[in-house]
């Protein structure tokens, strides 16, 4: 199956997608702060970057992309028809990565929580907010 799109306007439309800031994890700081959490942003001294790190409470969060990051069982992870393989070598790899940061970050003492893109639509965000504030909460030291 050929792609929908020509190769300069599939690579313009990649390009525009972004690592950082996304809107799941704006969301979520916002929501976080609103409870009266203080954190810091992709904090380059920690390994994988963590989207949220929260000292106070030697947590660190990630926000997945159920797609870029291969959430199982997901109904945002599907694997493209086209570049099939490329596609999995790619997200595979997004997922190994993943594994290593957070075995590293635990080694080192920091409790870790990883966040996906569909636990935060508007209809379940509020049990989201909920369930990480209390695991953030647990690790008061």
């Amino acid at each position: 199956m050929a792609d929908v799109h020509s190769k300069e306007i599939r690579s313009y439309n990649m390009s525009r997608i972004k690592g950082k800031n996304t809107k799941p994890e704006v969301l979520l700081r916002k929501e976080l702060f609103k409870r009266g959490f203080r954190y810091r942003i992709h904090d380059k001294k920690l390994i994988g970057k963590p989207d949220i790190v929260l000292p106070k409470y030697r947590t660190v969060i990630f926000v997945h992309g159920c797609f870029w990051h291969g959430h199982e069982g997901c109904r945002y992870f599907v694997i493209p028809k086209t570049r099939t393989e490329w596609w999995q070598n790619k997200i595979s790899g997004n997922v190994e990565r993943d594994a290593k940061a957070v075995i590293a970050l635990k080694e080192l003492g920091w409790r870790v929580l990883t966040v996906w893109e569909c636990e935060l639509k508007k209809n379940i965000l509020q049990n989201t907010v909920n369930t990480v504030s209390e695991y953030i909460k647990l690790g008061v030291k």
